[in-house]
């Protein structure tokens, strides 16, 4: 789409940076943005484009990702295939430069097959339900920036014996958001299969 830039139209190049352009890029809806001398808008950090961490195998008895960027205001948790070596579920902690924090939050998971389910509550982080084993769960969980820095979760998974697990809750930190641990409610069940990643925007 044709882009003008301090009156001059042309066509935006992948990869490009705006160099000495210091005008005002404009849009048929009105101003956009004010361009910066030197700025790469399509792999900026500031944020807008979903940036994938690096999957870990799911082992021991927690999985930490840390060094989230202050401009991340939604994560997605995700779990592929992923087991417990018990009959625990999983528990995600948000932290900040503070540490993880766990204590405080409002969750709850609902695990159900067919038409009968149990739910599970937890004020130690957001869980997710993972019922029997063999787990083999997978899904995602989601949190979103919703004020401050007060997170809300919804989750949505399948484990492979065709029980659903869902749910949400909510989360005040102390600080900005760094970092996320998946571990399990009882604290020893271990991971025993699968791999965890997350993405952040």
């Amino acid at each position: 789409m044709p882009v003008t830039i301090d009156g001059t139209t042309g066509v935006t190049t992948p990869g490009a940076t705006v160099g000495a352009i210091t005008g005002i890029l404009k849009a048929t809806s009105g101003v956009v943005s004010q361009a910066v001398a030197g700025t790469d808008y399509l792999t900026s950090t500031s944020g807008g484009a979903i940036t994938l961490a690096t999957a870990q195998t799911a082992s021991g008895t927690s999985v930490d990702f840390t060094g989230i960027p202050s401009w991340a205001k939604r994560i997605t948790v995700m779990f592929n295939g992923v087991s417990l070596s018990g009959s625990s579920s999983a528990l995600i902690q948000i932290g900040d430069a503070g540490g993880i924090e766990n204590t405080g939050y409002d969750s709850s998971t609902t695990a159900t097959t067919g038409v009968t389910g149990s739910t599970l509550n937890s004020a130690i982080g957001f869980v997710v339900g993972f019922g029997a084993e063999p787990s083999d769960v997978s899904g995602h969980v989601n949190l979103t920036n919703i004020s401050s820095n007060t997170w809300i979760q919804s989750h949505v998974a399948k484990n492979s014996t065709t029980a659903c697990a869902f749910g949400g809750g909510d989360k005040t930190l102390s600080a900005t958001l760094d970092r996320i641990r998946i571990t399990t409610v009882n604290g020893t069940d271990t991971f025993d299969a699968g791999t965890i990643n997350i993405s952040y925007e």
